[in-house]
């Protein structure tokens, strides 16, 4: 379904009849790899859009049984019913939701490459929401103006939570510099599933309009077909590279058995409801000023830290917070994420390899002005235990090159330490 040219030479090529020519390179395995479909998207394209369409197509026809409802509510067929009234709720409608829309892109927009799975479910459970507001406000004319404002709010929220998880996972099933043509391609599928929704709901309104009981069934048969869809889309993604969930589900496994999961695995048992994870609080790239305020806290931060980073850890709130310095690069972020989620695991349950056990028992029986000497000893287990682990991630399958963990902007330097390495 895509196309991209390479500026690598072909070891051949092939065409039918008059039309575009597919050239073919050498993969890494040895194999044949030719341009276009399969080949220019990842192995969960096919049955992530299979699905995909499906939702899209129940989200049409409910869609269509909103808007019957919203037009009913304004007085669209209604001799009493006021012009001016009806263009001044529709305008406070979109006032509503184009103001919903700036606010939480601003809050949260970067936290949508993170967690594009959760989001993009979020998304399209909020979408149902909205569409259940807009039909049940005709029932309650008195706050039928609030209503279908919160409703459009809602949906404008998941214009921007959709929108940009769209991207992220386009960006993720486009594998040959190819995103421009894939999201198209996407764009052109969805289009067609809308139009035969469109469709149908010429021939479906007319049989139900006229019983409120019967849409109303319609429209919760087409959500329960929706919310299941997306579920299985979302759950068909296999994306490879590591944010805070699929870090800790692979960290875990490996600190318990010393094996590492593969993408598949991992994707397979992330949790994909928003805000569903452990009680640690783990903050990349916090300002220096925030973990300390003295000479004497910041040179007790920076013992024993060798790698560009500094780790302070609140075992009363269980908070890890990581100043990261200007040569912090992906594998050093990735290295300072595992040393806090293992520092995480000291407080938790379940096995861990023998100097991580003693120091659990340490952190169980001491006082926590022992968390520095914990974070340091933690640092000396992990310089043999990271590259083994980081090993086991690319043999396994993961881009370690790269991550979706949520990272702030603040960069720090320091003097107090010996040199730093950069990973």
């Amino acid at each position: 379904m895509a196309y991209v040219a390479s500026t690598e030479a072909p070891l051949c090529s092939e065409q039918f009849g008059s039309g575009t020519a597919r050239r073919c390179r050498a993969a890494a395995d040895g194999s044949l790899q030719w341009d276009g479909f399969p080949d220019s998207v990842s192995p969960d394209y096919l049955p992530y859009q299979l699905w995909d369409s499906v939702q899209a197509f129940a989200s049409s026809l409910s869609g269509s049984l909103a808007t019957h409802a919203v037009l009913l509510g304004i007085g669209v067929g209604n001799a009493k019913a006021s012009v001016s009234a009806a263009t001044a709720t529709w305008l406070v409608k979109d006032s509503t939701g184009m103001l919903g829309r700036i606010i939480f892109a601003w809050w949260m927009g970067s936290k949508m490459d993170c967690n594009a799975k959760q989001w993009r479910l979020f998304a399209d459970i909020l979408n149902d929401v909205a569409m259940l507001l807009e039909i049940m406000a005709p029932i309650f004319p008195i706050c039928f103006t609030m209503t279908i404002c919160i409703s459009n709010l809602a949906k404008c929220i998941v214009g921007v939570a959709g929108g940009a998880t769209r991207a992220a996972l386009t960006m993720h099933q486009a594998r040959r510099n190819n995103m421009a043509d894939v999201s198209a391609k996407d764009g052109s599928q969805e289009t067609l599933v809308s139009l035969a929704g469109l469709l149908v709901s010429l021939l479906m309104l007319p049989l139900v309009s006229d019983c409120p009981s019967l849409s109303l069934g319609c429209f919760f048969f087409l959500t329960a077909l929706h919310i299941y869809a997306n579920y299985r889309a979302v759950r068909a993604l296999v994306i490879e590279t590591l944010n805070e969930r699929r870090l800790w589900l692979v960290l875990k496994h490996f600190l318990q058995r010393g094996e590492v999961l593969g993408p598949a695995s991992a994707n397979q048992m992330e949790p994909l409801w928003t805000g569903f994870w452990p009680s640690l609080s783990l903050s990349l790239g916090v300002p220096l000023h925030r973990v300390t305020s003295s000479v004497f806290e910041l040179q007790k931060l920076v013992e024993g830290h060798q790698e560009p980073y500094l780790l302070r850890w609140d075992q009363s709130q269980n908070q890890v917070q990581v100043v990261l310095s200007q040569m912090a690069g992906p594998e050093t972020i990735l290295r300072a994420a595992t040393h806090g989620l293992v520092l995480g695991a000291l407080q938790g349950d379940g096995p861990l390899p023998g100097e991580l056990e003693e120091l659990r028992n340490r952190v169980r029986a001491g006082p926590e002005k022992e968390s520095c000497v914990i974070v340091r000893e933690t640092h000396q287990v992990l310089d043999k235990l990271f590259p083994e682990f980081l090993k086991g991630l690319q043999d396994a399958g993961w881009t370690t090159e790269k991550h979706q963990l949520e990272v702030d902007e603040w960069r720090a330097t320091w003097l107090l330490c010996p040199e730093k390495k950069l990973l």
